[in-house]
């Protein structure tokens, strides 16, 4: 279970460089879930430790499910988006983050060959087209 983050402000993207398997790529802010941690919990924690922004979902933009076709590895994503705050410059940023960057959907399609899976496109353009659902349909037990 993954969960991502899909920030948009002024037309443009809140994104991360990170370094997988020797290779730089683009994704939103994303990560997996820790033990005993909500899923909209996990996608605060992975906004602030890749980006240095507190974000505030508002709301679910899709799950998505997704094969790496080497790996064969399944992964499953909640990608919420809304709103980030308060920017810590000075923050440390997560191992294999080079940095954060804002970036149009133009650039983000400019740079296709670099898109950490087809999930980042997918969900900006969900986004775009409108697409929220609820946080209530998230429940915790």
């Amino acid at each position: 279970a993954t969960v991502a983050a899909v920030i948009e402000r002024d037309g443009q993207f809140l994104m991360v460089e990170e370094v997988i398997e020797g290779r730089i790529v683009i994704n939103q802010p994303a990560g997996h879930l820790d033990p005993n941690e909500t899923l909209t919990a996990a996608v605060i924690r992975e906004t602030r430790e890749e980006t240095a922004w507190d974000f505030a979902p508002q709301a679910i933009n899709g799950l998505y499910l997704w094969t790496e076709p080497q790996s064969q590895r399944t992964y499953l994503r909640a990608a919420f988006c809304g709103p980030c705050v308060n920017h810590d410059p000075q923050q440390k940023l997560d191992d294999g983050i080079l940095r954060a960057v804002w970036m149009t959907r133009e650039q983000l399609q400019n740079n296709a060959d670099k898109l950490r899976s087809p999930m980042v496109m997918r969900c900006i353009d969900d986004y775009l087209t409108g697409q929220r659902y609820p946080l209530e349909l998230l429940v915790d037990l």
